[in-house]
């Protein structure tokens, strides 16, 4: 074994002694570093001044009570957290997610994969995750205003513009950044405009922020299969999830001339056969709040299978993944393998396990890893940061361009990092191996912090 190997063997082992119930947060950590030996190797430093050590524990984990009162009048309690993981490059940047799964070991994993993905947009940001386990499905709008106000009294403290700037997650859209931002402002008495990004227009958002991670998947998957000649026009997609991501990823990929079939929720997906009607799912989701299987009451060629991983049973030529973590194992790898899928590009964070990752590089299929193919919505939060320092609101073309280009770039870099240190088309090796330089780099010219 070469002392790299045996470096990265250490890590893992002390990853998996200290928190061993965190198999999520080992999982992305182990992710990452079997990918980054020919980097290790190349630089001894990196082991003697013990960064992996460094980059695998958060630089602070922040975990407080949310008391809120529902609209009986009963006080109800939850759990609230930010996993501040590492600031290296900039303030720390990343989502708050509202959901029952929210828990530690989760935050973890989505903070540490944050670390690198906003090292590869290229982009002055840290990373950082947190959350909790509330969920806003079923509540009224006066108590999703009430715990947003209760979670921001606690989590004022510990963020601002040039610290940390939280985004938006599962369980929190514009109406929650808007209750969070409002009790923000009242606690501080200042309006620091770049404190929260995925706010409304109206004050001080960003243009194409909604679009941003959808369009920026497709952006990336289309660069990929270009390199190998592949045009996206009539291809069959199947897309899980029907939240933003999952909307505008159908909505470019339309535009792009592809067919998309499925969409899906937490309870079922639905196919269409003739192509899904995103008008229809918007006003499900964006209007009414509803659910999925409400499609096929208006489109009666469509058809509603309950169960999400049914999803993936559809043949297509491209898999997209857009609704949460490890929905895709190596069953379902298996089956869409056999069913002839071309590439897969990850919409959701981590939405593949490490046994359906492998299986589909066995099977040379072209694979695009969420932490190079998500990561346009983070980079036009960033670009949201930039527009609030200056005062100012670009038009909605003018951020497009700017999430093309930097989509273009992590492509072509991770390609760069692959063709120099692994298979050419292991974008999971390059595009790892170009967000830990970034990352390591700077580390090393900070000291020890």
């Amino acid at each position: 074994m070469s002392n790299s190997n045996a470096y990265v063997e250490r890590i893992l082992d002390l990853v998996a002694q200290r928190d061993p119930d965190q198999k999520q947060f080992k999982d992305t950590v182990t992710e990452v570093l079997k990918t980054i030996a020919p980097v290790l190797d190349a630089h001894p430093e990196y082991e003697q001044q013990k960064l992996l050590e460094r980059l695998v524990e958060p630089e602070r984990v922040v975990s407080f009570r949310v008391v809120w009162q529902d609209d009986k009048g009963e006080v109800q309690v939850n759990r609230g957290f930010r996993v501040q993981m590492n600031s290296a490059l900039g303030p720390y940047k990343g989502g708050l997610r509202f959901h029952p799964s929210v828990c530690l070991d989760i935050l973890k994993f989505l903070a540490f994969e944050q670390v690198f993905k906003n090292a590869l947009t290229g982009l002055p940001i840290g990373g950082a995750k947190g959350g909790s386990d509330f969920d806003p499905h079923g509540k009224s709008d006066a108590e999703v205003m009430r715990f947003c106000q209760s979670f921001m009294t606690e989590l004022y403290r510990h963020i601002g513009p040039d610290v940390d700037v939280p985004a938006g997650d599962i369980g929190v859209g514009g109406r929650e950044i808007g209750y969070l931002f409002g009790q923000y402002k009242r606690i501080r008495d200042r309006y620091d405009a770049g404190v929260l990004t995925g706010k409304r227009i109206d004050y001080w958002g960003s243009l194409a922020r909604t679009e941003a991670t959808g369009y920026g998947l497709l952006y990336f998957v289309k660069n990929m299969l270009d390199a190998k000649g592949i045009d996206l026009k009539d291809k069959v997609v199947v897309v899980s999830g029907a939240g933003n991501v999952a909307q505008y990823a159908i909505e470019k990929a339309q535009a792009f001339g592809a067919k998309v079939v499925t969409c899906s929720d937490s309870n079922g997906y639905v196919y269409d056969p003739n192509g899904i009607d995103l008008d229809a799912v918007k006003e499900i989701k964006q209007v009414r709040r509803g659910r999925i299987k409400e499609y096929v009451e208006t489109h009666p060629q469509a058809e509603y299978h309950e169960g999400c991983k049914g999803v993936w049973t559809v043949a297509c030529d491209i898999a997209l993944p857009c609704a949460t973590q490890r929905e895709i194992d190596l069953e379902s790898a298996k089956t869409l393998v056999a069913n002839g899928v071309t590439a897969v590009g990850e919409g959701a964070n981590m939405p593949s396990t490490l046994d359906a990752i492998a299986y589909f590089q066995e099977h040379k299929v072209l694979f695009a890893p969420a932490k190079a193919a998500n990561a346009g919505g983070v980079a036009v939060s960033a670009l949201e940061m930039a527009q609030n320092s200056e005062r100012l609101q670009w038009t909605f073309e003018e951020v497009d361009e700017r999430l093309k280009g930097i989509m273009k770039n992590i492509y072509t870099q991770a390609k760069k990092n692959a063709e120099a240190y692994a298979d050419p088309d292991d974008l999971v090796a390059g595009a790892n191996i170009t967000a830990f330089s970034n990352v390591a780099e700077v580390m090393m010219a900070q000291g020890l912090v």
